[in-house]
């Protein structure tokens, strides 16, 4: 499985509304799981089986709650079976497509 989430709190009372050290909470997580990841400024894609990917986003989801009143979770899900190493694999056949297209 192929997961992209975005996790962010709301009610902060931080006068810029910046979410970033809960973001970085929530990566931090992602990181320590030793799934293939990527984060990127909207998003951090994890890929694994359902339930090491789902574990991870529970997990990160709960870093983000002591830093606000409430917390948003968006998830997108590639669900794939017997397909591996897509995180790269999506990415690589793109751009030899791409490629292939300019000539």
């Amino acid at each position: 499985m192929l997961l992209a989430f975005s996790v962010a709190p709301s009610g902060t009372g931080r006068a810029d509304a910046s979410v970033h050290d809960a973001v970085a909470a929530a990566v931090r997580v992602v990181r320590a799981s030793g799934l293939p990841h990527r984060t990127s400024s909207m998003f951090t894609e994890i890929e694994g089986s359902w339930d090491e990917v789902f574990d991870v986003v529970k997990r990160a989801t709960e870093a983000v709650l002591p830093f606000g009143s409430r917390v948003s979770l968006v998830i997108k899900a590639d669900i794939r079976p017997g397909h591996d190493g897509e995180i790269d694999g999506k990415v690589e056949r793109l751009e030899r497509a791409i490629a292939d297209a300019e000539g």
